[in-house]
């Protein structure tokens, strides 16, 4: 059984941070669970492309109020509480944060907490980051 505390995990390596979110990662790949979850907090105001090219994402809005716009086809959905979305086709999009968005994430495969967006919003494939790390 895993029990992890998100408050303990803000002060750990677990915790990670870019310039206008935040994600704390509650499972890594190294946990063994076959997938990564992670509480994401994305600040009001702010606006970022995401393309998951090499993993599928889950997301279920806590708190806030945001959308989010398929690039391919131009779509766009409204975020607010209780909406789930999922990257099933690994969809290129935009997420735009009109309110403070607190996000319940899931990754498959599984994050390692490593990972940082490449210029295109992607992550690296897991066996290309792993490859980066026998480097270092």
């Amino acid at each position: 059984m895993i029990v992890r505390d998100f408050n303990e995990l803000k002060n750990t390596d677990r915790h990670v941070a870019d310039a206008q979110w935040t994600s704390t990662r509650m499972l890594l790949a190294d946990d063994g669970m076959g997938f990564s979850f992670h509480i994401t907090i994305l600040e009001a105001g702010s606006e970022h492309t995401f393309h998951y090219k090499h993993h599928f994402e889950s997301v279920y809005c806590m708190a806030g109020k945001g959308s989010i716009t398929d690039i391919a086809t131009g779509e766009t959905h409204e975020i607010k509480p209780g909406v789930m979305y999922a990257l099933n086709l690994h969809d290129k999009h935009i997420l735009r944060a009109e309110e403070e968005l607190h996000m319940a994430c899931c990754f498959n495969p599984p994050v390692t907490g490593k990972e940082v967006h490449r210029e295109d919003g992607s992550y690296a494939p897991a066996e290309e980051l792993a490859q980066q790390q026998t480097r270092i």
